[in-house]
Order: C-alpha cells, then sequence, then structure tokens
C-alpha cells in the first residue's frame, strides 16, 4: 500500500517512537491476557500495565510529528488531549494493579464514591475525547492507514467506558488497541528515510515527503 509522510525529526527518533509503540502493544496484549486468566496476576504484570501508557505516548508524539503538517491544530489538539490522558492513566493503571489489589472491597467502592471516582471518569472520558479528535485528525492524512485508524478508535470505546461493556469486549478492546498501535508502530518503521552520501533521503528529501 502507497504511503507518504512528512520527516520533521531524526530518523533514529521516529523509530524509538515506534518501538514505543511496539513495546506498548506488547504489555496491552499481556494485560487482556492477565484480565482472562490465561496468565497469572504477578508483580511483573502489575508493575508492567502501567508502562503501556508510559510507551503509547512516546507513540503518539511521534505519530503527529510525522504528520503535523498534514493535520494541522486539528492534529495538534488531538495529540495534546491523548497524550494528557495517557498521563492520567498511567495513574489509574497504577491505582488499579498496585493499590485496589491489597485493598478491601468496602474501602475500593468507597474510593470510587468519592473524588477517585470522579477523576477515573475525568481521564476516561478524556481519553476518548483526545482520541476521537487525533484519529479524525489523521483520518484526513492520506499517508495514514485507515484500518489502523479505525480499529484504534473502536478499541478505545470500549476502554475508555469499561464500566458500560461487559468484561469480555474490555479484553477485546486491549487486544484490539494493542494491534491498532502495532499497526502505526509498523507503518512509521517502514516509511523511515535513509540518508545517501549527499545527506538526502533514500525515499524523499529529508524535510519533505516519502512514500513507499
Amino acid at each position: 500500500m502507497s504511503s507518504k509522510i512528512q520527516v520533521f525529526l531524526p530518523t533514529v527518533l521516529i523509530k524509538v517512537s515506534a518501538f514505543a509503540g511496539f513495546l506498548s502493544g506488547a504489555i496491552l496484549v499481556v494485560n487482556a491476557a492477565k484480565r482472562a486468566g490465561v496468565i497469572p496476576t504477578s508483580p511483573f504484570t502489575q508493575l508492567a500495565a502501567p508502562v503501556a501508557q508510559m510507551a503509547a505516548i512516546g507513540l503518539v508524539i511521534g505519530i503527529y510529528l510525522v504528520t503535523s503538517r498534514k493535520t494541522g491544530a486539528l492534529g495538534a489538539s488531538g495529540a495534546a488531549l491523548t497524550v494528557i490522558s495517557l498521563a492520567g492513566l498511567v495513574g489509574v493503571e497504577f491505582v488499579l494493579n498496585l493499590v485496589f489489589p491489597y485493598v478491601d472491597p468496602g474501602v475500593i467502592m468507597a474510593l470510587r464514591a468519592g473524588p477517585l471516582g470522579i477523576a477515573l471518569t475525568a481521564v476516561s472520558v478524556l481519553f476518548l475525547l483526545g482520541t476521537v479528535v487525533f484519529m479524525v485528525a489523521l483520518w484526513r492524512d492520506s499517508s495514514v492507514p485507515k484500518g489502523a485508524v479505525l480499529l484504534y478508535t473502536a478499541s478505545a470505546i470500549p476502554i475508555a467506558l469499561r464500566t458500560v461493556f461487559p468484561e469480555t469486549v474490555l479484553q477485546l478492546g486491549l487486544v484490539g488497541l494493542a494491534a491498532a498501535i502495532i499497526w502505526f508502530a509498523s507503518w512509521m518503521l517502514r516509511n523511515v528515510p535513509h540518508e545517501t552520501a549527499d545527506g538526502t533521503a533514500a525515499r524523499g528529501p529529508a524535510t519533505g515527503v516519502i512514500s513507499g
């Protein structure tokens, strides 16, 4: 499939952002497997859970940087909202994985009924809003794989509204989001420019368009 992306950053930065996406996707699959009981809950899986959101921040920033010329202000707004919400979700994952498992159910209910519950809801709504805005912006860029955009958006809905959907749907959302993230990361790596001896990109000018 033909694709074009704008290059505004060093090749190594694009690669780092893409590999952050692979890491995020892998951990999301582990999270889904843990929730489904396929693998047991352990200190490793609990500590790894927040890393998925941390790594996803790197991927989102990378995607925005290579598409910013075409996505414009809408892309900047979507990327900013997504990064802020992902930072909030890091805190959510710490609470869900490192606090709630060691607290009595009655205490958890009391916490959810207070400011913590409001914060959890606000972060979820912000994540959904950021996803929609950012994906709409990416849809306008013909170089971005449309399948990844649709899969990312659809998968984010049950994750953001996890209290509304059954557990199985949430698990499918995690797997779908992992697949979309890996799709985006692979797209970025396939389109990394290779510089020639004269300093230009082998697949296009270093500050222009590369196609593949």
